[in-house]
């Protein structure tokens, strides 16, 4: 009973770390929003909350590379993602008391390597670097493992943000050279509705599958260790022998994050859409759509991507399309920073989280 117990509170703490994802990422959906006045606070974190709720449940495939395609799954049990959930949790709320919009998918990937290696007593192998995957379907042979699904997406996708909303940018200013101001500002404050709910479904759609694969690989785990054949019928459906996103998880995490959006993060936001850079309704246009279709494509092939990575860029892009003066190189430095830091420093803490359970002979 004491293993089931323990299996109910890391599943509890996997929605808290969802429901920090939530407010702390929902800048990332709504900063250009609000910044720019086309929505209210309120309006926009309720938008962004039932967008990323539905975008929750729309795919699997990084739920997949999450859960069961970074680590060795045999050598991960209940404390190996508890102890990955708490250094997750940590950064997250030490950003967000900064105003610095940091990772939390790189906040969960560091977290999850790091307490596994503990858990597998120093063994490098435990950490899938690099193999082939073959689609039992199809036959399709792929690359999978952290370096194709996490490294180059991670140095990619910045890249793409940024050059991909200059351009956009650069398309939308020879468009609109010789309208009114009024009229680009009550176009593109109207378009930027549709681009907000992009960028709010994208992001649910990219951050919620991150937490549903380590849910689904805390039950596998949970699973090996709990008696289930004395366990009351009520928590049967906790026994997963087997890894695979069940329903409930969806629902689960994805509510926990529309929550988390829904109490916002204001401090990100006040970052992204006032001290980077002063942005209007067409810059917030453009910027949105151009990092929400980043995650929407990663997000497909199984790609965890930063949401905040994609946004930040994109809203960087944009500001250097109208020029590049127009940055604030200070939080940029910053932004930097964290997010060179984000995937060691969530590492070593969830490592260090796990070598002490150990030493205590609390994982047994």
């Amino acid at each position: 009973m004491a293993a089931l117990i323990f299996l109910i509170i890391v599943l509890v703490v996997v929605l808290g770390f969802t429901y920090t994802n939530g407010f702390h990422d929902a800048a990332n959906a709504i900063a250009t929003v609000v910044s720019t006045k086309v929505l209210t606070p309120r309006q926009a974190v309720l938008m962004a909350a039932i967008a990323n709720f539905i975008g929750a449940l729309g795919g699997v495939a990084v739920a997949k590379t999450i859960g069961a395609g970074m680590v060795d799954a045999n050598f991960i049990t209940v404390y190996t993602v508890f102890c990955a959930m708490l250094a997750g949790i940590i950064w997250n709320l030490v950003t967000w008391y900064l105003g610095i919009p940091s990772s939390s998918s790189h906040a969960l990937i560091g977290g999850l390597v790091g307490a596994a290696l503990a858990s597998a007593k120093n063994n490098w192998s435990v950490i899938l670097w690099s193999y082939q995957k073959t689609d039992p379907k199809t036959g399709h042979v792929a690359m999978d493992g952290v370096y194709h699904k996490v490294i180059i997406p991670m140095i990619s996708s910045p890249i793409f943000g940024f050059v991909g909303a200059f351009i956009m940018m650069g398309i939308i200013f020879a468009m609109i050279r010789h309208w009114k101001p009024y009229w680009v500002n009550h176009i593109f404050g109207k378009a930027q509705l549709f681009s907000a709910c992009y960028m709010g479904w994208a992001h649910g759609f990219a951050d919620g599958q991150k937490t549903m694969g380590i849910m689904a690989l805390a039950l596998f785990a949970g699973s090996k260790s709990v008696d289930w054949a004395h366990v009351p019928s009520i928590f049967q459906f906790l026994h997963t022998p087997k890894f695979e996103i069940t329903t409930w998880v969806k629902w689960s995490c994805g509510i926990a994050m529309a929550m988390g959006t829904y109490v916002g993060g204001w401090r990100i936001i006040h970052t992204l859409g006032h001290k980077l850079v002063r942005i209007k309704p067409v810059h917030g246009f453009a910027a949105e759509c151009t990092g929400a279709t980043i995650l929407y494509i990663a997000g497909t092939l199984g790609m965890p991507i930063s949401t905040t990575h994609s946004i930040t860029t994109s809203i960087m892009g944009v500001g250097c399309a109208r020029r590049f003066s127009a940055l604030n190189y200070t939080w940029v430095e910053r932004i930097l920073w964290t997010w060179v830091l984000t995937i060691p420093a969530t590492a070593c803490l969830a490592y260090a989280f796990m070598w002490l359970m150990s030493a205590a002979g609390w994982d047994k």
